[in-house]
């Protein structure tokens, strides 16, 4: 599967190395030193398990990637409007987006997930620019229960955890769940969570963990 990583930090570095690892055609999306890094030397990953080098592509410009089977939105939420407008151009028929970002997203009443269907939040997506670009039909709301940091450009240390909460199953969250599932079958799968299990979209939010030093 293409799978484009936008904001390659500390959880989207950690998909995209483990992702990789798992056999996925990964891009990531990153900028200043960490970019200059992962281009020379490949993104590494320190974690319990051993250390994974991905030698993933990179760009800091979303649309240089092309098209994308999975795009995961890894930046943080008031980042995000400074990729929006790049992300039309990985849209196939079948792209998904997934939200791995803190806060309440901007797609939270549009996807009809409260008792206020269709209303928008002018201090997350000011303008409306975010939903215009990202269709909330493409979308699969996450939480995410892992806890990682950047410890040097191009290294991410994972601190704990494995788990990656999406909706419950549909025919989008079966087809994107698909590399998370591989991600659980890399090295030392035994000793890890499930790496996906179903939680109502909009019940549960991001939460940053502190890494286990």
């Amino acid at each position: 599967m293409r799978v484009c990583v936008v904001g390659a930090g500390a959880i989207g570095g950690l998909l995209a190395a483990r992702l990789h690892s798992a056999g996925e055609d990964v891009t990531v999306v990153a900028r200043g030193a960490h970019l200059a890094a992962i281009r020379t030397n490949g993104l590494k990953l320190i974690a319990a398990d051993g250390e994974i080098t991905a030698e993933v592509k990179t760009t800091d410009k979303v649309g240089e990637v092309g098209k994308q089977d999975l795009v995961i939105l890894a930046v943080k939420a008031h980042q995000l409007s400074d990729v929006v407008d790049g992300l039309t151009s990985t849209y196939a028929r079948d792209t998904m987006v997934v939200t791995a970002q803190n806060g309440i997203p901007w797609w939270y009443f549009l996807k009809g997930v409260t008792e206020h269907p269709g209303r928008r939040l002018e201090s997350v997506d000011p303008g409306g620019r975010i939903a215009a670009r990202i269709p909330t039909e493409r979308v699969i709301g996450s939480v995410v229960y892992a806890a990682a940091d950047i410890a040097a450009p191009g290294t991410i240390r994972h601190g704990e955890g494995h788990r990656f909460h999406l909706p419950r199953s549909t025919t989008r969250t079966r087809r994107a769940s698909v590399p998370f599932r591989n991600y659980s079958r890399g090295p030392d799968s035994r000793r890890r969570s499930p790496s996906i299990s179903g939680s109502r979209s909009g019940r549960s939010f991001w939460a940053t963990l502190p890494s286990i030093q």
